[in-house]
């Protein structure tokens, strides 16, 4: 019996396998006992290629946790790695570092948003993205991070604030891990649909306070550093953990699938977003906190 789900990566991938001839998702997929024969003369084995009959594609074979584990690896490397550039090309040109934050920030945005309509699967597109993001993570760090320093007048507090994000957005991402696989949070359609909306609904909230900060200094003060500010920072972490398990659910459902591993680029793609988006709310959360309490 097919699997259904309502992620929409799975959807695609289900569709596509429902042609004839594939069998991915079906109970015993690749083992024997399953309406498979044991490995006899005549039958090619399992895992052991021989002469005479064709290989399945590298792209069409199952996915697997590893091959989800090394794509978000390699995005959240290409991160980092432009968030450094970034962050140091900030620090000794505030202009530059400040144009390509909004480069990040606005080209992470589109691409980002053509890549979640149209499942895009290609590894060029991912990587872009998780360039740019890199650029708006570095810019937006080195630019807290002078701010704060400024503010409490201590030089060391800028790479101690973005230290502190780091280390608790891998907290955070260990934290749901184990809670999704003990299963004391339960992922259930429910779940998923209450999170997306109160997604959705930060997301536009965030739309109006960015189009009002054109007119009114800070917007409606939900990103600045005062109590309401303090509070939607709150929010937003607990949403961003929140998406986490939500990956992870579409992560397991995919693996069960046997969807093809072409598919491990989407998840890789939903985790960089997830993670990306703890770090920045982290890094702000913090940010206030220092900002408000300083002596």
């Amino acid at each position: 019996m097919r699997m259904r789900s309502s992620n929409p990566v799975l959807k695609r991938a289900l569709q596509q396998q429902s042609g004839p001839g594939q069998g991915y998702g079906q109970q015993g997929y690749g083992q024997p006992g399953y309406g498979q024969p044991y490995p006899q003369q005549g039958y090619p084995q399992q895992g052991y290629p021989q002469a005479g009959y064709p290989q399945q594609p590298v792209a069409d074979q199952p996915m697997t946790i590893d091959d989800v584990v090394v794509r978000t690896g390699m995005t959240l490397g290409t991160v980092a790695l432009f968030g450094v550039i970034n962050y140091f090309l900030f620090m000794g040109n505030q202009g530059l570092g400040m144009a390509l934050m909004f480069v990040g920030m606005l080209g992470g945005l589109v691409l980002g948003l053509v890549i979640a309509f149209k499942q895009i699967t290609n590894p060029v597109a991912i990587l872009s993205y998780a360039a740019l993001e890199g650029l708006l993570v570095g810019g937006l760090s080195a630019f807290l991070g002078m701010t704060l320093s400024a503010t409490l007048n201590d030089p060391s507090e800028g790479p101690s604030l973005v230290s502190q994000a780091v280390i608790g957005t891998v907290a955070v991402f260990a934290v749901m891990l184990a809670l999704y696989k003990f299963r004391i949070i339960k992922v259930t359609d429910g779940f998923v649909k209450a999170v997306s909306y109160a997604v959705m609904g930060a997301a536009a909230l965030m739309l109006v306070n960015f189009v009002l900060s054109f007119f009114i200094a800070g917007g409606m003060g939900l990103r600045g550093p005062t109590w309401l500010g303090l509070g939607v920072g709150i929010v937003f972490v607990v949403l961003a953990a929140l998406t986490l398990a939500i990956e992870f659910r579409g992560i397991e459902e995919g693996v069960a699938a046997g969807i093809p591993n072409k598919f491990a680029w989407q998840f890789a793609f939903g985790l960089t977003v997830s993670l990306v988006w703890l770090y920045i709310e982290i890094l702000r959360l913090l940010w206030i906190i220092k900002t408000m309490f300083a002596d």
